[in-house]
């Protein structure tokens, strides 16, 4: 399978998809309030999306082409994605505004730690750890969970939910900013 999409598609041209799917995501969870059917549709594109993350992933490894575009492009189009997404849920008034701002705050933080690092160090962007990637994946699910049960009507409380979910946002980004100390701390000692 990754042999037949390789040979159509590069990892670039699915991040690039993943950017361009980005707003009718955005305009969907807005309208779809109203449009169960839109809203639907919004959460079948949502998936897509993120099978677009996934298989640039594959690609790029399989073709044996990273490029600094997809390096820069591929983190930017995930912020968009779920970033963009937890927001545009929380303004719909679909999940309360400490999640939101547990998302976006991990997220600047994580830049910000990043560009320090990269500045100081003069190095590359760090590399996501397995807890980040935990984070990533469990947003996402977040997100599917919530449309899903806004689609069928389900009203219970998702506080736990809520709980979990920013409690390994939270050590994420502990996680991060660990090794960024450590890394710093061990650039100066040289």
């Amino acid at each position: 399978m990754v042999a037949f999409f390789s040979k159509w598609l590069t990892a670039n041209h699915l991040t690039t998809l993943r950017v361009a799917l980005v707003p009718f995501i955005y305009a969907g969870i807005v309208i779809g309030k109203d449009e169960h059917w839109i809203l639907f549709s919004t959460w079948l594109v949502f998936f897509f999306a993120c099978l677009t993350d996934y298989w640039d992933g594959v690609l790029a490894r399989h073709q044996g082409k990273t490029t600094k575009l997809g390096k820069l492009l591929d983190p930017v189009a995930d912020k968009l994605l779920l970033t963009g997404t937890i927001f545009i849920l929380w303004v719909s008034n679909y999940i309360p505004l400490y999640i939101f701002i547990i998302f976006f705050s991990r997220d600047v933080a994580i830049l910000v730690g990043a560009a320090i690092q990269m500045t100081l160090i003069e190095s590359n962007a760090p590399l996501p750890n397995i807890l980040g990637k935990l984070t990533t994946t469990l947003q996402v699910a977040y997100i599917f969970i919530i449309i899903l049960f806004e689609l069928l009507g389900i009203s219970i409380s998702l506080v736990v939910l809520d709980v979990s979910i920013v409690a390994v946002t939270l050590m994420s980004l502990i996680v991060y900013a660990y090794d960024w100390y450590f890394d710093i701390k061990a650039y100066h000692n040289e």
